[in-house]
């Protein structure tokens, strides 16, 4: 019996970006295409199987400690880095700034798709979604840096925003005006939460 079932919701790709180096912050840089691997996107500093533990699991393990890595893509949607522009101020928020690896246009509500959720390019490939993304201070840091007094806020008003990190279930090459189908587990609620 599945357990996935498709959705009629697609998103389009509109933006593709690689963090090269994270020495001088968290920007991406844009680029045409991606190749993903199963360590995600190659030349991207959060490629690999593994990857050190950080303040995302805190309460986990303790920092650097070597784990699977579920975060090897960083998921934003064009609609709510939109909405998180207005907020601060700003015409428009680059994806880079938010040291995007995708930008994705038409899935409504996006960084709140569940965990498990796949985001599937047809003849591409599939994404796992891991969790939200919370905001930090590492992009208010790159807004600063572009836009001094819109940082600040940016943890703030890009609260249920920031879009998802995600993993690579299916290797393949992401590519600008690919088409990207929402895929969802079954909604439920722990009773003990």
């Amino acid at each position: 019996m599945p357990v996935l079932s498709p959705t009629d919701h697609w998103g389009t790709v509109t933006w593709l970006g690689l963090v090269r180096d994270q020495s001088d912050g968290v920007a991406s840089e844009a680029v045409e295409s991606l190749t993903c691997d199963w360590g995600g996107p190659v030349g991207d500093v959060h490629h690999g199987l593994t990857r050190a533990s950080c303040v995302r699991v805190k309460q986990q393990y303790p920092r650097s400690t070597e784990i699977a890595n579920v975060r090897q893509l960083s998921i934003v949607s064009a609609e709510e880095v939109a909405v998180i522009a207005t907020a601060l101020g700003l015409e428009r928020l680059d994806p880079a700034w938010l040291g995007a690896t995708v930008v994705v246009e038409g899935i409504p509500s996006l960084t709140m798709v569940p965990p498990a959720a796949r985001l599937m390019v047809e003849e591409g490939p599939a994404l796992v979604v891991d969790m939200e993304n919370a905001p930090c201070r590492f992009p208010a840091a790159e807004i600063e840096k572009a836009h001094p007094g819109h940082g600040a806020a940016f943890p703030k008003v890009a609260r249920q925003k920031r879009g998802v990190t995600a993993w690579v279930e299916r290797p393949g090459t992401l590519r600008l005006g690919q088409r990207l189908r929402l895929h969802l587990p079954p909604a439920r609620d722990w009773p003990h939460r």
